[in-house]
């Protein structure tokens, strides 16, 4: 994706794009001139499931003297939001390493308690976390898990979600306001010379500064780690002995580090459109590119197809030229879009990107982007506005400040400065000669960052977890399938369960087959046959 944060993970309501790198890609044609089909995905890197990282240690199963008095809170839930659910709030430290009764955060929890009878069939919680990094999980139980699960799921366990630290509303991460994150997003992420770097480069500066201003004190303890710690501190809180979970997109790197962190503290975990956690920066910004790519073909083998498609009849690479012709002339140009507001390289790339994480998409995209090269920019603009949770009243969702905080703790920087991304550009515009090279300078955020990376690379095992199920999706734009193959075969109890289609994540798109599987392993325990595939 082209955008000035970091990598996102997700999709609309906790999308994932540019402003967010883990990045986009466009149509690119093959070395030998010929077209893949779009029926299978690109081919996956050739590496061993974790590679030569090292393992990620888990914790010792006491609990620490210290941490006793989190452990053992009790929780005071109350009425809140639609009828039926209840809410309340988490203690934990804001340093584990030092806690400290004045350096406390309180977490935001919410629940939808079993609707079956309960005793012996109520199996305990169901936390959900829906990626990002930045994605509400209270949004997502109150609008889509509380209601689209399994009824089955429902019936068996109170599904719980908890707004990590640092978001939505736990303590959330504030960076700009929202008149400079307009300008934020427009900020050219292809420059085409030193003044147009440097223009980029002062952007990410400001962004940072402007997260340093606001949120210093917090800045340095929205790891993953620390997310994953709080979880278990919940677990306590809700008075279940394991922790039952569903994670999608970067929700699956949280919980993959719960289960290394807590082995037997595990329940059933279900982990879909899954993080590569063996990966650098850069790999992961650079192979999403080629997801992108995947996803982006995909469309373009549809869209020639039908009689509306803006970017001709003739073939997918054609496609891909066409868009990138249409790029060129916007980077040129702006579009009108009937507000103060135009249309510019940027914002269209991220209109295009927000298409590709679900084909029910692909004809608004069609329409959009036929009405842009006609200067008319409102659609695509609108697009743009969805991934970056831009409401019409011009006030942007934490998410795209919560998104750098964490990813930029977690993982060492992608590139060092300017001149190691001209080093390294090639390689991304290998995977995508269309947009690769604006994909290399959205890796360059974190280079800026006011707080240094505590994460490293590691693979997660999780010795003695029972099966985790492992969900991806073959044409997965923003977690391209080859790292859920990656994490499923780090996982001592790994199962991958593959879909075989579009968009990102599975469960919960259609495929009866997924649903069904996941559905009978949280309910009934019985995991999925590992290499399972679904349509």
């Amino acid at each position: 994706m082209r955008s000035l944060t970091t990598r996102r993970l997700l999709r609309p309501s906790s999308a994932a794009c540019l402003a967010a790198v883990l990045l986009m890609a466009g149509c690119s044609g093959d070395s030998d001139g010929g077209e893949d089909s779009a029926s299978s995905p690109a081919p996956s890197p050739t590496r061993e499931p974790g590679g030569d990282a090292p393992p990620l240690e888990p914790l010792p199963e006491g609990t620490p003297a210290a941490l006793k008095p989190y452990y053992e809170q009790r929780l005071k839930w109350r009425e809140c939001g639609t009828i039926g659910f209840e809410c309340t709030t988490l203690k934990v430290p804001l340093d584990y390493g030092k806690p400290d009764a004045e350096a406390e955060l309180k977490l935001a929890v919410s629940r939808k308690k079993a609707t079956g009878d309960g005793g012996e069939k109520r199996l305990g919680s169901l936390m959900v976390n829906p990626g990002g990094p930045g994605g509400s999980a209270i949004e997502y139980l109150q609008q889509a898990a509380a209601v689209g699960f399994p009824a089955e799921v429902r019936e068996r366990y109170d599904v719980v979600g908890m707004d990590p630290r640092g978001v939505a509303r736990s303590e959330p991460v504030e960076c700009l306001s929202d008149r400079e994150m307009d300008r934020f997003v427009t900020t050219d992420q292809t420059p085409d010379d030193t003044k147009e770097a440097d223009a980029l480069v002062a952007a990410y500066e400001d962004f940072a500064e402007g997260c340093e201003q606001r949120s210093s004190g917090l800045l340095g303890h929205v790891s993953t780690v620390e997310a994953a710690r709080d979880m278990d501190v919940l677990r306590a809180a809700l008075g279940d002995d394991k922790v039952s979970y569903y994670g999608a997109s970067y929700g699956t790197f949280l919980g993959a580090t719960y289960a290394g962190l807590y082995p037997r503290r595990t329940g059933r975990l279900v982990l879909d459109g899954a993080l590569d956690p063996s990966l650098s920066s850069r790999d992961v910004n650079r192979e999403q590119t080629g997801g992108f790519e995947t996803a982006f073909r995909a469309f373009a083998e549809d869209c020639v197809k039908q009689s509306d498609c803006p970017l001709g009849r003739k073939s997918a690479r054609d496609a891909g030229e066409r868009l990138s012709a249409f790029f060129e002339k916007t980077d040129a140009k702006p579009v009108a879009t009937g507000t103060s507001r135009e249309l510019t390289e940027s914002l269209a790339t991220t209109g295009v990107a927000q298409a590709m994480y679900s084909d029910v998409l692909w004809p608004e995209l069609r329409t959009a982007l036929g009405a842009a090269m006609k200067g008319k920019g409102k659609d695509l603009l609108a697009l743009s506005d969805a991934y970056y949770e831009r409401d019409a009243d011009g006030s942007y969702a934490n998410i795209m400040y919560a998104n750098p905080a964490v990813n930029c703790l977690d993982l060492p920087p992608a590139f060092a400065g300017p001149e190691d991304v001209e080093k390294h550009v090639g390689s991304f515009e290998k995977a995508s000669p269309v947009f690769g090279r604006g994909f290399a300078w959205a890796s360059l955020n974190c280079a800026y960052w006011p707080t240094k990376a505590t994460g490293e690379q590691h693979r997660i095992e999780a010795k003695g977890a029972p099966p985790i199920v492992v969900v991806g999706t073959t044409r997965d734009p923003a977690t391209p399938y080859a790292w859920s193959q990656g994490l499923a075969g780090q996982l001592s109890s790994g199962r991958l369960l593959t879909r075989d289609g579009d968009g990102h994540t599975a469960f919960m798109q259609g495929s009866q087959c997924v649903d069904g599987a996941v559905a009978d392993y949280l309910v009934n325990g019985k995991a999925p046959e590992d290499g399972k595939r679904c349509t």
